[in-house]
């Protein structure tokens, strides 16, 4: 049971979201830019780093519904997504990704985790400024968004086919169209 009067239906963030949706246009834009925006990284990899950290915080909804959206962004591969989240380094993934995961997961700890030898390591395996930059702001996001859903207790089911179905449809349109489903209209655009 949530620690607040949120409504009815609306399982995990979306709750939250509906009961204060002036905070959830700015969230939903965010992650519309960090996981589907124009990036030399493709949605199923940011979806991936969203994932893994939501796994290391042990928020069941985010890392379950970014598990889904990534699983449909990279061809159904349910299994390489369970993969990544608990055992990334031997998962069919780039290096690149791997040592970006590095990084997430050291952001996920805390921001002075951090190393220079991981940043080199990214660099050394491609990774640009913008996509360290980026995987830094996913991990650091998501930590906030796990602590939100978490922290007001929201409903999580374990409908594994109620995450695949939105996962889809959220691969597909994005996080500020699907958000109309649930906030008012002069809220969502």
């Amino acid at each position: 049971m949530a620690h607040i009067q949120l409504p009815e239906g609306l399982p995990g963030i979306r709750g939250a979201m509906a009961f204060r949706p002036e905070t959830a246009k700015p969230l939903n834009e965010l992650v519309e830019i960090l996981l589907h925006g124009p990036n030399s990284l493709t949605p199923g990899e940011r979806e991936l780093i969203a994932t893994y950290v939501s796994t290391q915080n042990d928020c069941y909804y985010c890392q379950t519904i970014h598990g889904a959206i990534a699983a449909a962004s990279l061809g159904d591969d349910e299994a390489l997504v369970q993969k990544v989240k608990f055992d990334f380094q031997n998962a069919s993934i780039s290096d690149k990704l791997k040592a970006l995961l590095v990084i997430a997961g050291q952001v996920q700890k805390g921001g002075k985790n951090v190393t220079s030898d991981a940043v080199a390591d990214a660099r050394t395996a491609g990774a640009t400024d913008m996509e360290i930059h980026d995987t830094v702001l996913i991990a650091a996001a998501f930590c906030m968004y796990n602590r939100y859903v978490d922290g007001l207790g929201t409903a999580q089911p374990r409908d594994e086919a109620m995450y695949r179905e939105r996962g889809k449809w959220i691969a597909r349109d994005g996080y500020v169209s699907v958000s109309k489903e649930y906030l008012p209209a002069d809220v969502s655009r």
